[in-house]
């Protein structure tokens, strides 16, 4: 036993032995801890204040504080601590439409300026007034990368707390981060001579031997959207962030609630962070992001100078540290849909005209159809009143048949009466023998209702359009000063739930000039079986005072001047076109022609007779 225990304790000594020695660090290793510690303890000593040279050697102070603070960016930033230290310097690029002016701390676009367009700020007075647009000017802004540098701290650093070396050559500026190992990371922007638009791309140098095995650079891009407009609530609902993946449709995030969407392992074209009638945009030319995370956050825009706050989280695909480039392009400025159809990429599709038919409408109709006619015609509300009127005369055919049906309609009036007397308490049965006389005398109560069905799809369409044109944007007509926003007949000073602190008058006409034509154009009609539709229709533009008293004036002012064209077309037609002898004249000779049942109007009687016998057994019961 007791030479079986000496042979196992030689045994796990030996063991022991043999593992500390395969497991020491080597020289070098040991070294570069040894290196590691002095730096962290110099490190230390700064931020104690209790840094002991030697008596010996005499140094300035700042150099003492030089050397120090070189040491500590070489212990954060690794290779980039050069690019660490420095003092924030601004430069400016521009040409007739745009001033950008950059920062070389982060490389990044400190406020861009908009020469051609305006917005209201209204002072304490309460008098209006106007200044220039400006983009990206909030402090709180973000457009910074992470680069993967092995040598840090963090093993990453944000090119936010880096300051870039500038180059400012015509319309160009280039900006280095040069490493101590004679690479560097640059950002190059070119503006285009005659547009909003950028070259824009970052490129690596000799980083192999800083950055790790990393295919891609992170890009945070934080925009605090400002307010541009008068109707506020609108811009909010307007305002998100637009993007398109390969081979997809354009998508975005809600624009009336926080939302995120996300793309991540997805090839992604371009984002857009849109206000309602400005954007800036961010594009890749050549290959696509790998993968983002989009999202939006509402602000309370009563309290808050953001109208809301758009993050977008990108992949920059890099495929060489030493030699490396990833081309891009931006857009920084207004909604104009030629501007951003020029990039073919489906970019146009910011502008909220709408997705289904009623978009395809603004964009290839009425679209093309107002630039058209503003060419010849300096004010926009002008251009709307010649609109009306174009739409109004090609849709008369249409208007023209509504009014024969109901002149039709008029003109049995004694026999319609007739049936209210035979049938005053049996309303089921007063229907039916009005269906009847419609048919004997080839009436279609239908005809009135389905001209208008047709134009529904225009009137919805030009719904969406006008807010969402910038075409419109700070152009007054009358007493509106802004046909994008609502106009302001008179100020409450309170504020009404759901209504506003205003009054619109473009909104109280309409309202007004509804209710009239719904009077004239009723009087032939026969609403006995239903009185309560009489007042529905009476009640219907009161109701929508509410909501278009915050609208667009542009709306509100075409639909105002389609009332009173309506009712010119309508007054004209009865009263100097309709002759009523000639068509009682037409409704005889109908009556004499033998008739046929359609499938429809028998199975429409059928239902009603098996209503009326219901209601009969009822009474019975």
């Amino acid at each position: 036993m007791e030479r079986n225990q000496i042979i196992g304790i030689v045994l796990i000594m030996a063991t022991f032995m043999l593992w500390t020695i395969t497991s020491a660090p080597s020289k070098e290793e040991m070294e570069k801890s040894q290196q590691r510690k002095d730096s962290i303890a110099l490190a230390q000593q700064v931020v104690q204040a209790d840094v002991k040279i030697d008596s010996s050697v005499v140094l300035p102070a700042a150099a003492t504080n030089d050397s120090v603070k070189t040491q500590q960016n070489s212990i954060r930033y690794g290779a980039f601590g050069p690019s660490a230290s420095g003092s924030e310097e601004f430069s400016v690029i521009e040409n007739e439409l745009v001033r950008i002016t950059f920062t070389n701390k982060g490389a990044k676009i400190k406020e861009v300026l908009l020469k051609k367009h305006y917005k209201t700020i209204t002072d304490s007075t309460g008098k209006d007034g106007k200044e220039l647009v400006k983009i990206l000017n909030s402090p709180n802004n973000k457009f910074d990368y992470q680069l993967p540098v092995n040598d840090a701290i963090n093993k990453s650093i944000n090119t936010a707390e880096l300051y870039f070396a500038a180059e400012v050559k015509g319309l160009s500026i280039t900006f280095r981060a040069n490493t101590s190992q004679g690479g560097y990371f640059q950002q190059k922007y070119t503006l285009s001579p005659e547009n909003y638009s950028l070259d824009y791309s970052i490129s690596t140098k000799d980083l192999g031997a800083v950055a790790n095995s990393a295919k891609s650079i992170p890009l945070t891009w934080v925009n605090h959207l400002s307010k541009y407009e008068k109707g506020e609530q609108f811009e909010q609902n307007y305002s998100t962030v637009y993007f398109k993946q390969q081979e997809e449709k354009t998508d975005y995030c809600k624009c009336v609630s926080d939302d995120t969407q996300e793309m991540k392992d997805k090839n992604v074209e371009w984002v857009s962070h849109a206000n309602q009638f400005f954007n800036t945009s961010l594009m890749s030319t050549t290959v696509p992001f790998a993968g983002g995370v989009m999202t939006t956050k509402m602000t309370d825009y009563k309290k808050s100078s953001d109208i809301k706050i758009t993050t977008s989280e990108l992949s920059i695909p890099i495929s060489d540290w030493n030699n490396g480039v990833f081309a891009m392009n931006m857009y920084i400025g207004p909604n104009e849909f030629k501007r951003l159809k020029a990039f073919d990429n489906q970019l146009e599709e910011i502008i909220p005209f709408g997705s289904s038919i009623f978009g395809t409408i603004n964009r290839w109709a009425i679209r093309p159809f107002f630039d058209f006619l503003s060419q010849y015609i300096g004010s926009k509300g002008i251009v709307i009143i010649l609109l009306i009127f174009l739409i109004k005369m090609a849709l008369y055919p249409l208007m023209y048949k509504m009014l024969y049906s109901q002149a039709k309609m008029g003109a049995l009036k004694p026999e319609l009466a007739h049936l209210k007397d035979k049938y005053k308490d049996d309303t089921q049965k007063q229907q039916m023998e009005t269906m009847k006389i419609y048919r004997e005398y080839g009436v279609s109560p239908l005809g009135g209702c389905l001209p208008m069905l047709l134009q529904m799809p225009i009137w919805y369409a030009l719904f969406r359009f006008f807010p969402a044109s910038i075409t419109f944007r700070q152009e007054p007509f009358l007493w509106a000063a802004d046909l994008s926003s609502y106009d302001v007949l008179y100020n409450l000073g309170f504020e009404i739930p759901f209504f506003g602190a205003h009054v619109s008058l473009f909104t109280l006409l309409w309202a007004v000039s509804t209710i009239v034509y719904t009077y004239y154009n009723m009087q032939n009609v026969d609403l006995s079986a239903n009185p309560a539709m009489k007042y529905v229709q009476y009640l219907m533009p009161v109701m929508f005072l509410a909501f278009f008293n915050n609208y667009a004036s542009g709306l509100t002012c075409y639909m105002f001047f389609s009332n009173l064209i309506n009712i010119l077309q309508t007054v004209v037609t009865k009263n100097y076109i309709f002759d009523e002898e000639k068509i009682r004249a037409e409704l005889m000779k109908e009556k004499a022609k033998p008739k046929k049942k359609s499938g429809f109007q028998a199975r429409l009687e059928e239902a009603m007779k098996q209503q009326q016998a219901v209601q009969e057994q009822k009474k019975k019961k």
